[in-house]
C-alpha cells in the first residue's frame, strides 16, 4: 500500500517541528513509494541513505538533482494511470532555483508539484487505474 495522503502544509508544519527530521522520513517514503508505483519503468529512485551521503558529498547539489529526477519520472509514469502532468523535472528545478530568489518560497511550490503530483499516481495505483505499458 502508498500513501496517498501527503500534504505540502503537514510537510512543512512536522519538518518545522522535527526540526527538519520528518523532511528526511518524507525522503525515505517519497523514494520507497516511487520504486513500487513506478516498477518497471526502467528507473530506480535511491533511498535515503544514497540521499544523504550524495547531498553530504556534493554539498547539497544533489538534492537538486533527485527533485529534477523525481519529476521527470512522475511525469513519464502518469500516461500508465491515465494521467498527464505538466510538471516535470525542468519545473521543479525552475521553482527551486526561484526559490533562492523569494527567500525559498519557489521550494515549497516545487514540493506542492511532486506531492500533488505523486498523490496523484498514487491514488490510480491503489484504485486500480494501472495499465502496465513498460
Amino acid at each position: 500500500m502508498v500513501d496517498t495522503n501527503r500534504s505540502l502544509i503537514k510537510y512543512i508544519v512536522f519538518s518545522f517541528i522535527t526540526c527538519g527530521i520528518y523532511g528526511f522520513y518524507f525522503i525515505y517514503k517519497l523514494a520507497q513509494d516511487m520504486n513500487i508505483i513506478c516498477a518497471g519503468d526502467g528507473e530506480e529512485t535511491p533511498g535515503l541513505l544514497v540521499y544523504i551521503l550524495l547531498c553530504i558529498v556534493t554539498c547539497g547539489i544533489y538534492q537538486v538533482y533527485w527533485l529534477y529526477k523525481i519529476g521527470n519520472r512522475l511525469q513519464n509514469n502518469a500516461p500508465r494511470y491515465g494521467l498527464r502532468f505538466e510538471e516535470n523535472g525542468v519545473t521543479i528545478l525552475l521553482w527551486y532555483i526561484i526559490g533562492y530568489i523569494t527567500c525559498g518560497i519557489g521550494f515549497y511550490v516545487s514540493m506542492y508539484f511532486i506531492i500533488r503530483n505523486i498523490n496523484a499516481l498514487a491514488g490510480a495505483y491503489t484504485f486500480g487505474n494501472h495499465r502496465n505499458n513498460f
